[in-house]
């Protein structure tokens, strides 16, 4: 069930068989899991003196932990040195193929083993992928202690797992490796006997090449250390380039990292940070994205968060949207490229969406009277008699176009929802509206 990736080197398995020494064929990133705290890099916020964790890997914690963090970080080395804590059996679980039936078995096995004395840590890889039935099974387990859960996850366990599971666990979350902390994994692969061995040289541009690939990630890293090392006794910039076609994004489009860095990019537009929305379109974009996706939020932020500022911005994100759907990528890439520049760069105002909010706040308050008689429908029999309509000013017919009417009810005459900004277009409706509304509201010559 787990391939061995979760085995612990001379440990019994969860089944009771003996899971001999990682071999030499094992992935290097597989070979070079820490068998001890000192050889843990990063993480120093959870690794400190009687830290949880800390006691958890020691064998005196007792309280079941849901490791939240990106890939490549130690969730599942500090899984395994949990599970060499002196009497601790360990099983090990993955979302992405166990169900119910198998975490009731493991439940079952532990329950029996607790009967003599021997906790079982339980270790349950991209538990996010469990569905709520799956999390629901291990409530018991876990509040009363018949496993120490040990769940890892890429995804923030606020939104993917349970409340009841969530109570019941200390939630600690990783953080991405520095690049000195991915440095010196890299450095222990390549002389460490359980590594490279020192049989292969990196030159210092090939190394810092494969910090910057890692992006935060040791495994990543070593992955791409590996593959360069079998064309040759010394691996350069170049060996790297030829043995990787691209380095591979950290973004799951299905999980935290897509909201993450949609959110990036809708907060740099808005904020004007052209430069910033263009690398976080890019990062979606090498991805793989869906560009209808992209399109459709640059749409609501036209009108969100630009609105009169820039009339035209909603133009382009529609143009761009449409185009995305007509001609597709790669293409498509330019359009929404072209539509991010000019939304990053119009001017912002958020005027449109305030007076909207307004306005439907005071509609749910009750403020939501009778329509005034002149402004009703007077297209049927008996309106006259009624006084609908009666009394209507056509606006057209006046040289201006704008006559003294009362149009919203009662209650609002008066009120100003829409308030524009001094920015772009906005600048020049503003004073316009002033006038409009003098003349409306009968306060003010017509000028």
């Amino acid at each position: 069930m787990s391939d061995g990736l979760f085995d612990v080197p001379g440990e019994p398995t969860s089944t009771g068989g003996a899971a001999g020494p990682i071999g030499a064929s094992s992935p290097l990133a597989v070979r070079m899991r820490p068998a001890s705290l000192d050889e843990v890099v990063g993480q120093d916020h959870l690794l400190a003196p009687n830290s949880p964790m800390r006691r958890l890997v020691e064998g005196s914690g007792a309280a079941s932990v849901i490791l939240y963090g990106p890939p490549g970080t130690g969730k599942t080395t500090l899984a395994s040195l949990i599970s060499q804590a002196t009497g601790r059996r360990f099983e090990a679980l993955s979302a992405l193929s166990a169900g119910v039936k198998e975490v009731r078995s493991v439940i079952d096995v532990a329950r029996r083993a607790a009967a003599y004395g021997e906790q079982t840590v339980l270790f349950i890889d991209e538990v996010h992928r469990f569905s709520k039935t799956q999390q629901d099974a291990l409530l018991s387990a876990v509040e009363n202690r018949v496993v120490l859960l040990v769940a890892a996850t890429t995804e923030n366990p606020s939104f993917s797992v349970v409340a009841p599971l969530l109570s019941r666990s200390l939630i600690l979350q990783l953080q991405p490796l520095t690049a000195d902390d991915v440095r010196a994994v890299v450095t222990r692969a390549i002389e460490d006997p359980r590594g490279l061995a020192g049989k292969v040289t990196v030159t210092a541009e090939a190394e810092e090449l494969l910090v910057q690939l890692s992006a935060g990630d040791a495994r990543r890293a070593l992955t791409a250390l590996e593959v360069a090392s079998e064309a040759g006794p010394t691996v350069t910039v170049e060996t790297i380039e030829q043995s990787l076609d691209k380095a591979a994004v950290r973004y799951d489009r299905d999980g935290d990292q897509h909201y993450d860095v949609i959110s990036a990019f809708i907060k740099s537009v808005r904020g004007s940070d052209v430069d910033a929305a263009l690398h976080y379109l890019a990062r979606m974009l090498v991805a793989g994205e869906d560009p209808r996706f992209v399109a459709r939020r640059l749409m609501i932020l036209a009108s969100e968060d630009i609105g009169m500022a820039d009339p035209t911005a909603l133009q382009t994100a529609v143009a761009a949207a449409q185009t995305v759907t007509l001609i597709g990528m790669p293409e498509a890439q330019l359009t929404l490229a072209h539509a991010t520049v000019h939304l990053a760069t119009a001017p912002k105002s958020n005027a449109v969406t305030t007076a909207l909010g307004a306005a439907m706040a005071d509609v749910r308050a009750g403020k939501a009277g009778l329509v005034p008689p002149a402004l009703r429908d007077g297209h049927y029999s008996g309106a006259e008699g009624l006084g609908n309509a009666v009394g209507y000013k056509y606006a057209h017919d006046d040289p201006d176009g704008v006559v003294p009417q009362q149009y919203p009810p009662d209650e609002l005459v008066g009120v100003d929802y829409y308030k524009p900004t001094n920015h772009g277009a906005e600048r020049e409706i503003s004073g316009r509206l002033d006038k409009l509304r003098a003349i409306i509201r009968r306060t003010g010559r017509r000028s």
